[in-house]
């Protein structure tokens, strides 16, 4: 913003000067000096600059001592929306964003501006950036979390990760099976001890090097050194052995049937031996990382990317900050608003239907009266899912028992009496007390306050704690009660198992170590199993949650995103994000 704007925008706010449009007020050099942060000296030629730009008509006083008279002729909202559009007209997003974030406006034009900056976002072609490249910029309303692959849990970051790193196999939904990726072959013995694993020649790390065996023998110790939350589900493999520069072998202690899956989830994607954690991340993907700060990550196509280059040169994500209650703004995982900057208002939409659920969840190390096993089942009934579902709709398209939609699809399903509940609160010993419920800000509000009230009908007192940076275990767990939405990845076995052997996540963070211990147990030969022996583990796994009402399961969640007829190649990502790599714009 230009500095005769914000001249004029504290001007327009000063509290203390009361300014209405068109209608003179009285105020002295010093009154004037407070409101626009500089000296007396300098108030009247800032004054000259805005009358001469038809912002303000100014009326000195005469003599000492005597008021002047100031008018605005341009209202508050007027300036913003001017300067608004000026700094994109320059494509600095950064300050338009930042324009939005801390100044002052009323609702209204807060919304108007956010349209604008939709606008903005989208694709961009080579006739108006001045690198002559296709750009693609989408906008994410929360700031960028970890992106180490050690220690990555959100589903966004996830995400990005596969954009920018490759893993040794994929694992493919349909089919049920692994794919070569910077594998291209692999064996095991027939005792599942001994796994080889056969390397593609010539593939190259962002920085230019050539990747190597030794590369994925690394990126394995590094989860060991580095104490991943993920470690346990690596715990059988003995060493990891180098026969060669394209050849690793892998000498288990124990047989694991389950092994491919851990060599094509994101954990395991390869990085470099000589990797710095503090340096920017160095992948061998689609996309290398050629910007990445606060306000924004670009990606830029990389040309010496052993599969398809992407179509798309360059992608933006700029983080912009909360702003409005609009549910627009705070997209769900995969929703992301890609409006493209072409006049065409046509659009289409992509369904989505997540693996995984919104549930709650309870925090076994605070006390309190959520130990009472009866106590918990009274909130299973006023936490219904079929309730949930019929109140508040939305994109909460059917109940769970169960992370796995297919599961829960088989239940018959009734709506629990609020009476029972009520009952269950006095068996219970409940004397009154606040119990804490926290939730994730302005994602999960409507269920929180839904919550709230059916529980205030059987007596219960709920406190909301709105949680802006939810994934800071600290603030989320210092209540007793939580909100949270689990999303599976699509080789669900393996988003199963890292859920509950994850140390980092809300989960294993609220369970009670005799809980823990309990899954532990159920849990510890769970890859020496065949898969449907290794399905019916999960399912007592998640009878357990559900019999001693541990965690209670919500709904399942359909994601959406909204694209322009003129995006092409359309293919669905991990966790229902587009596959940018695959993205390509028909230019008008």
């Amino acid at each position: 913003m230009d500095t005769l704007h914000t001249h004029f925008i504290r001007l327009a706010g000063a509290e203390q000067l009361s300014f209405k449009l068109h209608e003179p007020v009285a105020v002295t050099i010093d009154s004037l000096s407070a409101a626009l942060c500089c000296t007396p000296r300098n108030v009247k030629f800032i004054l000259r600059k805005l009358e001469e730009q038809g912002f303000i008509h100014w009326q000195p006083g005469r003599g000492r001592g005597h008021h002047s008279e100031l008018t605005m002729l341009r209202s508050m909202n007027e300036a913003l929306e001017v300067s608004f559009t000026e700094l994109l007209a320059k494509g600095k997003m950064k300050d338009a964003i930042e324009l939005i974030g801390t100044i002052q406006m009323d609702d209204s034009l807060r919304e108007q501006l956010m349209l604008s900056l939709h606008q903005q976002m989208g694709f961009h072609s080579h006739d108006e950036t001045a690198s002559g490249q296709d750009i693609l910029r989408i906008m994410r309303s929360r700031q960028l979390g970890d992106l180490d692959p050690a220690f990555v849990y959100t589903a966004f970051e996830t995400y990005l990760l596969s954009q920018v790193c490759n893993t040794l196999i994929t694992y493919d939904a349909k089919t049920e099976s692994f794919l070569p990726a910077l594998a291209h072959m692999w064996e095991c013995s027939e005792d599942h001890r001994l796994w080889t694993f056969y390397l593609r020649k010539g593939v190259r790390f962002h920085n230019g090097r050539i990747m190597t065996s030794r590369d994925v023998q690394a990126t394995l110790q590094r989860l060991i050194d580095v104490n991943s939350p993920s470690i346990w589900l690596y715990r059988d493999i003995e060493r990891a052995e180098v026969a060669g520069d394209y050849c690793i072998k892998f000498v288990l202690h124990r047989p694991n049937r389950f092994f491919l899956h851990l060599f094509s989830c994101i954990r395991m994607t390869i990085l470099p031996y000589d990797y710095n954690v503090a340096n920017t991340l160095i992948g061998t993907g689609p996309f290398q990382i050629s910007e990445l700060n606060e306000d924004v990550l670009e990606l830029t196509a990389f040309d010496a990317y052993y599969g398809i280059r992407p179509h798309l040169d360059q992608v933006h994500f700029w983080f912009v900050p909360d702003l409005s209650p609009n549910d627009r703004y705070y997209e769900l995982p995969g929703t992301d608003r890609l409006s493209l900057a072409t006049g065409c208002d046509q659009t289409n939409s992509i369904n989505y239907p997540a693996l995984g659920c919104q549930y709650m969840l309870f925090n076994f190390h605070k006390e309190g009266i959520h130990h009472h096993p009866r106590f918990r089942q009274a909130l299973r009934i006023v936490y219904d899912s079929v309730a949930l579902v019929r109140d508040l709709g939305g994109n909460r398209i059917t109940p769970a028992s169960s992370f796995l939609p297919w599961k829960s699809a088989a239940q018959d399903w009734t709506i629990a009496s609020l009476e029972h509940a009520r009952e269950l609160l006095h068996n219970c010993g409940y004397q009154g007390e606040t119990v804490t419920l926290s939730y994730k800000h302005n994602k999960d509000a409507d269920v929180a306050e839904w919550f709230q009230r059916r529980a205030e009908s059987i007596g219960l007192n709920i406190s909301m704690q709105a949680v802006v940076d939810y994934f800071n275990s600290e603030e989320t767990t210092n209540a007793q009660l939580i909100l949270a939405e689990e999303i599976l990845e699509e080789d669900w076995q393996y988003g199963m198992i890292h859920f509950f052997k994850n140390l980092s996540n809300h989960f294993h963070m609220c369970m009670s170590p005799a809980f823990q211990s309990l899954l532990d147990d159920k849990l510890d030969h769970f890859a020496k199993l065949h898969r449907e022996d290794r399905t019916a583990l999960l399912d007592e796994a998640e009878a357990l949650l559900r019999d001693h009402c541990w965690i209670l399961h919500g709904c399942h969640m359909n994601k959406q995103a909204e694209l322009d007829q003129s995006i092409f190649g359309m293919q669905i990502a991990e966790f229902g994000y587009l596959d940018i790599s695959k993205l390509w714009i028909k230019n008008p």
